[in-house]
């Protein structure tokens, strides 16, 4: 499903791009890992969705222990 109309982005191209990360990416890192940027700003509420489930599936993988990266950001931002 295209999640960006401005950069033709789907939401696989979204999730390919996160597969490599283990922290929790802003929407203009997103951006930025796939060489594009956010122009009229309609898709952002989708990739911040993706965003979410790729954190919350890297949570499940690490059990909460606060061991992975994904942990220690989230400690960092609270």
């Amino acid at each position: 499903m295209i999640v960006c109309s401005c950069n033709v982005l789907s939401d696989r191209d979204v999730r390919e791009s996160l597969s490599a990360r283990a922290d929790r990416p802003s929407v203009g890192a997103v951006f930025r890992n796939m060489g594009c940027e956010a122009k009229c700003g309609r898709c952002v509420r989708s990739i911040v969705a993706i965003v979410d489930q790729h954190a919350a599936a890297r949570l499940d993988e690490c059990g909460g222990t606060g061991d992975c990266d994904s942990c220690r950001a989230d400690g960092l931002a609270a």
